[in-house]
């Protein structure tokens, strides 16, 4: 199967899967159905965006332009919370379970061990990151986090840090910085980090 056709079947299957939260659409994925999905952007290595959007996230892209341009294009927008799913099952599109970005970021580290995934976390206050990353090296030992990066910087700022995590070279990079900063600076900067999953 070519490139293409993968990128197809994908965009297919997310089409069929997902339901429409005031203009923005949300992935209907069970949690391991998500774990696939980055497990295959991840072989691909092409650039993409994977969105854990709560109920905040989908009222804040009403009145931020930039912001829902950013959930509209993103490549995988997961429900992180009982407010979302409760709007998808009012509309006849249930969403099965929560997939939290906490709790994907526990599982992919745990794969990371596993697949040899290169992670980078970028958010919180100077060594937050850095106690995280230790804290899951430790619960999944091999976990192969390459780096990580205090989050307070300006939004001017965003070209220089992503020309920092670049030689990385990581598989995914975490960004922990709020809504919508997160989402922004991952849109702002995929091109420069290419990390196949942000």
């Amino acid at each position: 199967m070519t490139a293409s056709n993968i990128m197809a079947s994908v965009a297919t299957e997310q089409a069929q899967d997902r339901v429409d939260i005031l203009g923005i659409p949300v992935d209907r994925f069970t949690f391991d159905q998500t774990l696939e999905v980055i497990d295959r952007f991840v072989r691909e290595k092409t650039p993409r965006n994977a969105v854990t959007a709560d109920s905040s996230a989908i009222i804040a892209a009403q009145s931020d332009p930039e912001f829902r341009e950013v959930l509209l294009r993103a490549d995988l927008v997961t429900a992180d919370s009982a407010g979302i799913r409760w709007a998808a099952r009012r509309k006849g599109m249930p969403i099965v379970e929560r997939v939290s970005g906490v709790d994907l970021v526990d599982a992919l580290c745990a794969r990371s061990a596993d697949h040899g995934y290169r992670i980078f976390f970028l958010g919180a206050a100077a060594g937050v990151a850095e106690m995280a990353a230790e804290a899951l090296r430790l619960k999944h030992p091999g976990c192969n986090i390459v780096g990580t990066r205090h989050g307070y910087f300006p939004a001017e700022s965003d070209e220089v840090v992503a020309s920092e995590i670049a030689p990385y070279k990581p598989d995914i990079l975490f960004v922990a910085m709020g809504i919508p900063r997160q989402e922004k600076f991952i849109a702002r900067t995929q091109s420069i980090i290419q990390a196949p999953v942000s």
